[in-house]
């Protein structure tokens, strides 16, 4: 966790940074594949509906040893129609298993006939056989409900983000909410899930957690953005960007601990313990936040930043911040070309022969001239202009050695204190 930090620290600061709105391309072709197999599932496989929504009987008993081809031949010979659908239900926890079998709504007699062909095939007595009577317009009056509420969902969460960001930050939280939906829905389609009461609730958390994730994101880019205009630090892209790595792993962390406790339910609750409609609401809700922390990354804030450069005075932006940038990468290059020329007269030093016309024993290319020049930087002094000898005659006649530092000329008289004038 510690670990964890430290890299939150960095993103915040701007030490490190993931483009996540340069490459929004990417994000939204990802999303349009998934997107398009959402659809396709929809259209071809449509939504498993549950009894609530369409109407219907539903019948319940022990499993036995029958197989679900008898159970859905039995039901469609005494009057319930081909068209049922058959479950097998296991309950872990008193090791028993049942047939859930849902029909069309049907009349008084032909349920009772169901139910007696069940009793009579299956070996049970009527008390074992449960039976539940949904009519048709109590499943529209859910639906219409349901749907009702999704749109007055939406239509708060408009009014909402235009009155406390812009419409523009609202467009892009629709967007991603409508991203959301298609997806969950799709995934429900491709799997063959019910859809029941408790998805539509499921449904509505998790638009929820996507727009809160979203907002949260939203906040910062707008205090990032404040001044913006004033300034050619960065374009509105940039400082979206850089609110969503400051951001980046507080999302993280709230995905990943409420997706444990979903999971959990899941795949033990409802894997293990055979929990229906605990299934259907942890199915949604996983996938919804799965698909809410990906959007709220990855599709909202890069929508909001593609609208946001359509305006004219962040392209005007764009432009300043593009001249400053390479007006900085030129006076680079002049300062990288100035000091190479600079090191070039200071560090190299002419292959001037020597006094006596000789070379010098024991000196490698740098010779004596290179320790004086050496010697030179290394206190301060100013390297000098013209030919310095490197085996000039001392006063005695004697030679220097090769390492012996050659007189000073006068024009580079100051000495490192602590030596002595060579007599």
């Amino acid at each position: 966790m510690s670990a964890l930090g430290g890299i939150g620290g960095k993103l915040y600061r701007g030490e490190v940074s993931v483009e996540f709105v340069g490459r929004q391309r990417l994000w939204y072709t990802i999303s349009g594949v998934i997107l398009a197999v959402s659809i396709i599932a929809l259209v071809v496989f449509g939504l498993n509906f549950s009894v609530d929504f369409k109407g219907g009987s539903v019948f319940q008993f022990p499993a036995g040893t029958s197989s679900i081809s008898q159970v859905r031949s039995t039901v469609s010979g005494a009057g319930g129609g081909g068209d049922a659908i058959v479950q097998h239900v296991e309950n872990a926890q008193n090791h028993t298993a049942s047939w859930t079998v849902q029909t069309h709504q049907l009349t008084p007699a032909q349920r009772n006939a169901v139910q007696d062909a069940i009793a009579r095939t299956f070996h049970l007595t009527p008390g074992q056989i449960s039976v539940q009577y949904v009519g048709a317009s109590w499943g529209s009056q859910i639906s219409r409900k349901a749907m009702q509420a999704l749109i007055a969902f939406l239509v708060v969460i408009v009014i909402y983000l235009s009155i406390a960001f812009e419409w523009k930050m609202a467009a892009a939280a629709l967007i991603a909410l409508a991203h959301d939906i298609v997806i969950t829905v799709g995934v429900y389609a491709l799997l063959g899930f019910q859809v029941s009461p408790a998805s539509v609730i499921g449904l509505l958390t998790i638009l929820g957690y996507s727009l809160y994730d979203t907002v949260v994101v939203f906040d910062k880019v707008r205090e990032n953005t404040a001044g913006l205009l004033g300034s050619a630090r960065a374009t509105y892209s940039q400082a979206a960007n850089q609110a969503l790595n400051q951001t980046l792993v507080r999302s993280i962390n709230t995905s990943v601990i409420a997706l444990l406790p979903v999971a959990a339910i899941l795949f033990i609750g409802a894997g293990l313990l055979g929990a229906g409609e605990l299934k259907d609401l942890a199915l949604v809700l996983f996938v919804g936040m799965l698909s809410g922390t990906y959007s709220s990354i990855c599709i909202a804030t890069p929508v909001l930043a593609d609208l946001k450069e359509r305006e004219p005075q962040y392209k005007a932006l764009a432009k300043r911040v593009a001249q400053r940038a390479a007006s900085g990468r030129a006076a680079k290059r002049e300062a990288a070309r100035t000091g190479a020329r600079n090191g070039t007269a200071a560090g190299v030093v002419p292959g001037d022969a020597l006094e006596d016309g000789g070379p010098d024993e024991g000196s490698g290319p740098a010779g004596a001239a290179g320790d004086e020049v050496a010697g030179a930087a290394a206190t301060g002094e100013p390297v000098p202009a013209g030919r310095a000898s490197s085996r000039g005659a001392t006063p005695g006649g004697q030679r220097p050695g090769p390492r012996q530092q050659p007189r000073r000329t006068s024009a580079a008289r100051r000495r490192p204190s602590g030596k002595k004038k060579r007599r």
